[in-house]
């Protein structure tokens, strides 16, 4: 499935519903949705994005999902099996993160606030450092655990699975990944 740029641009500032189930243990937090995610209505759906292949070489998801042009009902059964829910901190598609406002990042933990309430996930892993510390006013922030909780939930920062996270490589992520899946049982090696 392919797209033109004009194609995309037409999801300009739609919002992606969650994909979260009754028995979340690791939501993961995008930054905010890009436009391919909002055509396909798949988190992390970009090609070339490193989430599911992250995911799957952590062990965290145990067979390959391919979201490009959207979630099978067996892809989204299997995550959610799993334990693995997707949220973002700013729900309006973006062709890239920076075309946020600092605004929209700083509404972002209200937002996860009430996503936690509702959903009770056991661990959160937000995905991008920059966004993190914009969010919350963490300057100084560095990927990992986290002091502070959202609402009594531990918080990761692990990185950003976009191509546009050069430095990070598919085994770097699953490594990062892997620890606040390790946190809550999802792996237990």
């Amino acid at each position: 499935m392919g797209f033109t740029r004009a194609e995309l641009e037409s999801f300009r500032d739609a919002v992606v519903p969650d994909l979260i189930g009754d028995d979340c243990r690791l939501l993961f937090v995008g930054i905010n949705p890009g436009l391919w995610t909002a055509a396909t209505g798949a988190h992390f759906a970009r090609p070339g994005n490193r989430f599911y292949p992250a995911l799957l070489r952590a062990g965290i998801i145990t067979r390959p999902v391919d979201p490009t042009s959207g979630l099978s009902e067996t892809d989204t059964a299997h995550l959610l099996e799993r334990g693995v829910g997707i949220t973002n901190l700013a729900p309006r598609a973006t062709a890239r993160a920076d075309e946020l406002t600092s605004g929209e990042l700083r509404a972002g933990p209200e937002r996860l606030i009430q996503v936690v309430a509702r959903w009770r996930p056991r661990v959160i892993a937000v995905a991008g450092i920059t966004a993190y510390r914009t969010a919350f006013g963490r300057r100084k922030a560095v990927t990992g655990l986290q002091e502070e909780t959202i609402g009594g939930v531990p918080v990761w920062v692990v990185p950003n699975p976009s191509g546009l996270n050069a430095h990070d490589t598919v085994d770097s992520l699953a490594e990062a990944y892997a620890a606040p899946a390790r946190a809550v049982g999802i792996l237990t090696e």
